[in-house]
Order: structure tokens, then sequence, then C-alpha cells
């Protein structure tokens, strides 16, 4: 369907749980910025960071800010992104500049290590928990989705570029110190993003080849009740007995991080000179992935 077609999905836009997530994500992004980030002149990345610039540079009202400058990106989300998303996007940043407006907050602390930690993690899980609602505060995320689509430069080489020119502009306005302590609080922001976003329990691709791959297959499937995917291939060709090779099943299972050991482990008593790989994978959807209890998600 073209984005131009497309209605607005008011019914998603003011479910519960969207509702929540942008309050929660709101409020622990507007507790970074007063308590943490803003009174030592402190930036994260993208909108927020430049709104962030100007405001502790010139004087212009931070919350006029993140409204002008966000404008061009919502409106880019909504022609080229979706109607609904830039909806829900927009009540995010009005969220957000309403709680501002209102918040006041002393700074939590004068060390600068734990403003750029904290700050980071506070902001990180205000992003994270917006984003998991379906908005955002920051329109760099549309516009770093647009031109990955139009160019040949991938999402995060076009996100690392912009926050760059933007950490510059920091060091050149209040020095370098404050510049890398900026840094610190934009990666440990991103990353504490990636976790809430993804969740914890990061799914891994564990592949394993296994002269014993029947009983490698029973036992994933049976002891640890994943499923399971089976290529039909063979194992050997060894540098020195190339000539050597066995018709095998190779053996594929979606499992999280917090599993790869013990199901490793397990393999290696069956057969000591298994073979495994190990791939992150950022999305899992369908099939059977996880247990709770004896229902499978």
């Amino acid at each position: 369907m073209n984005i131009s077609d497309e209605k607005i999905d008011w019914k998603q836009i003011f479910s519960p749980t969207p509702i929540v997530y942008n309050l929660i994500g709101v409020a622990f992004a507007a507790i970074a910025l007063e308590a943490f980030m803003l009174p030592n002149k402190f930036l994260d990345g993208g909108v927020t960071g430049i709104a962030i610039l100007i405001n502790l540079q010139f004087g212009i009202n931070l919350n006029l800010l993140l409204f002008v400058l966000n404008i061009p990106f919502l409106y880019i989300g909504f022609k080229k992104i979706g109607k609904t998303f830039a909806v829900q996007a927009t009540i995010s940043v009005f969220l957000l500049i309403g709680v501002l407006e209102v918040l006041q907050m002393e700074p939590v602390t004068n060390d600068k290590v734990l403003i750029a930690v904290f700050g980071g993690m506070l902001m990180g899980t205000g992003i994270g928990f917006i984003i998991r609602g379906g908005g955002l505060i920051d329109g760099f995320e549309v516009i770093t989705d647009f031109t990955q689509k139009n160019s040949a430069f991938s999402g995060s080489e076009i996100t690392l570029f912009l926050n760059s020119l933007i950490m510059l502009a920091a060091a050149f306005f209040f020095g370098i110190e404050p510049a890398m302590y900026s840094l610190l609080t934009y990666f440990t922001a991103i990353k504490v993003t990636d976790y809430v976003v993804e969740g914890f329990e990061e799914y891994t691709a564990l592949t394993v080849i296994s002269k014993e791959h029947e009983l490698v297959k029973e036992l994933i499937v049976k002891k640890f009740g994943k499923a399971i995917s089976v290529y039909k291939g063979e194992r050997g060709y060894l540098p020195e007995t190339f000539h050597i090779h066995h018709e095998c099943d190779i053996i594929m299972a979606v499992v999280t991080r917090l599993e790869v050991h013990r199901i490793k482990k397990a393999i290696t008593e069956i057969d000591p000179k298994a073979f495994f790989y190990v791939q992150t994978i950022k999305e899992v959807k369908g099939g059977i992935v996880k247990q709770v209890g004896k229902k499978h998600l």
C-alpha cells in the first residue's frame, strides 16, 4: 500500500501499551536531561544534542528548539515511513516538551563520570521505551532510515557521521573535556537503548556440525526445548585429509545468549570434536522461540 493512502491507526496510537511505554520513556529522558546532562553541558546525539548545543551556546529555549528542529524530520517520517508512525512520534516529542516545561530538578551529582554514565543510561532507557511504544524523540532516526534507503551508506555510518559533527561542535564551543564526556554519554545511551528495544535475552543462531548429529538434534529439541532447522551437508575436507568427507545434518537453533554456553557444553559431552559457530541476530518472529512454563511463544 502506498504511504499516501495509509490511514492513521488511532486504535494503535491510543492503546494502553504504547501510551504506557511513551510515558515511562519520556519520564526517563526528561530526568536524564534535567538532573544530569543540561547542568553539566553534556550532549546526547541527534536532534536532542543539537538542541542542547544551541540552548547552551545561545540561550534559546530548549523546548522551542526540540519542537522546531524535529518538524522537518517528522514531516519526512509522515511522507516516507508512515502516517501512524509520524503521529506517534509527534506525540512523543510533545510529551517530552511538556514534561521538561514543568519538571524542575537539581543536579544529582557533581561527578562527571557518574553524570555521563547514569545520564546516558537514563536517556537510553527513555529512548528505548519510546521506540517500543512506536514513537521517537529524535528526528535523526527518521533521516537515518530515509538516507540509508537512498544512499550507499549504512544507517550506522550515517548516524556516526552526523553525531561526529555534533561532538566536534561541542568540543569547539565547550572544550575537549565536555565533548569527551558527551561521547561517553552518547555511547552509553545507544547501548542501553539496544538492550531496552531488543531485550536482554538477545537471540543467537547456533549452528552445529557433528558426526553425532542425530543425538545432537535430540538433545537440543528434547532436553532444551528448542526448535531446530536442519540442512543437508557434508563434513570433513580437512587440510591433511581433504579427500575424506561424510554426509551429515547441519543443525541450526535460535537460542538466547544465556543458553549458548549450556547447550555447547552438553553437545561437547556427546561429541568433543563438534564444530560450532554462533551468530547474533537482530529479530526473531514466528516458530517456537521461547518457552514460558509449558506454553510455547
